[in-house]
């Protein structure tokens, strides 16, 4: 293999570092509009989901923009149907929970507060006086000033933040209905852009990550759903009061792994604990035991033949997945953070099979391997073959 003169050498590390160049202006451009590109974010999602069933529907004779319409129609009576279940559910859960705040106080300032003072030797029930917190705010006026309008700062910040999200939710349906019906457009015109030579290997790197993204997108989503309904109604069923809301919250942040139980078990626990007021053993083990169920049904039954493993991203993966895209983009990280992680999967996979295949790996000079293995012993040719 000859090698590259140094003129090639150059231009190929400029080659690399322009693109290295290009790619960190995009990160860059991506995280200075990351609240802007939520709702272009989840109408790309939802359209991508939605594209099989509008091509489905074309094969069978009807138009695009039929196709579109239909899709679009359904897409919206499942949410008014997912709201008209869920929501007389959640205001009953919550207004459970509103009723049961004095319960809860009660057990913190009688129950939690004492005993953990009595193991820590804190002095923490004096700060619950009204008149030492006018004492403590009076003495330390200048800083409770500043306290006060970092205070109103973030409250008029978050106001302006709940008019763009209010936004966003308006603009989810409009852009959900034009990538719907310019999908297919989309992606001709950037395969348009892919270079001749790389054609086949980029559709084969296509089809994979699509066939990845579908099988943990919808996979997933189903899980979630599954298990929302295993903890609430699990939870329902034992006797706990809040059971049907904290259940539901542990089934949708399940995409986190061990992060929906452990939010459960903890909520569950402590629901269970202010509802007896005191250590009902009974009702903490029913509570630990729908966590328990909930887990192996998942683990074994759920994941295997819903998600299956054609993913391939270690938990530890997408833990950190999902805490990188938080901490570099926010909310929009956060949502892009397992779709990104599964893609990077499937190139990961590639670039392993390249490298198998390279000389790096293999070596550049061919080697002989002698065959050392005994071979058998000439056969003494018979009469006929003699003559």
């Amino acid at each position: 293999m000859s090698a590259l003169t140094p003129e090639l050498e150059i231009a190929r590390f400029l080659r690399q570092l322009k693109w290295i160049a290009v790619i960190l202006a995009a990160g860059w451009v991506v995280w200075a509009l990351a609240p802007i590109l939520t709702p272009f974010v989840l109408a790309a999602l939802l359209g991508w989901l939605g594209d099989p069933l509008v091509d489905r529907l074309e094969r069978r004779g009807r138009s695009r923009n039929t196709a579109v319409v239909l899709v679009f129609i359904l897409m919206l009576l499942l949410l008014v149907l997912l709201l008209l279940v869920l929501v007389p559910l959640l205001e009953r859960q919550v207004r459970t929970l509103v009723s049961s705040l004095p319960a809860y106080r009660d057990w913190f300032v009688q129950v939690a507060l004492p005993w953990i003072e009595q193991r820590t030797g804190l002095e923490l029930m004096v700060w619950l006086d009204p008149e030492r917190l006018f004492t403590w705010v009076r003495e330390h006026w200048q800083q409770a000033g500043g306290a006060a309008a970092t205070l109103f700062g973030y409250l008029s910040r978050s106001g302006f933040a709940m008019v763009a999200w209010v936004a966003n939710i308006v603009l989810l349906p409009i852009l959900t209905f034009y990538f719907l019906r310019d999908w297919d457009l989309l992606v001709e015109r950037v395969a348009s852009l892919v270079p001749r030579d790389h054609v086949d290997t980029v559709a084969r790197l296509a089809r994979e990550s699509n066939d990845v993204l579908g099988a943990f997108l919808r996979g997933q989503f189903l899980v979630m759903i599954a298990l929302g309904v295993i903890y609430a109604a699990g939870l329902s069923l034992v006797g706990l009061k809040l059971g049907m809301l904290i259940g539901l919250v542990a089934g949708l942040i399940s995409f986190i792994p061990y992060l929906g139980t452990a939010t459960g078990v903890v909520l569950g626990l402590l629901a269970a604990v202010v509802q007896a007021q005191g250590l009902d053993l009974g009702l903490l083990l029913m509570v630990a035991g729908v966590f328990v169920a909930g887990q192996m049904l998942e683990g074994y039954v759920l994941t295997p033949r819903i998600v299956g493993d054609r993913i391939g991203l270690h938990p530890m993966a997408v833990i950190f997945a999902i805490m990188a895209g938080g901490q570099l983009f926010g909310f929009l990280g956060m949502l892009l953070a397992l779709p990104v992680a599964a893609v990077a999967n499937v190139l990961l996979r590639f670039a392993h099979e390249r490298y198998r295949q390279s000389d790096l790996y293999t070596g550049e000079q061919v080697r002989i391997v002698l065959d050392t293995t005994p071979s058998a012993p000439p056969v003494p040719p018979t009469e006929q073959e003699r003559q």
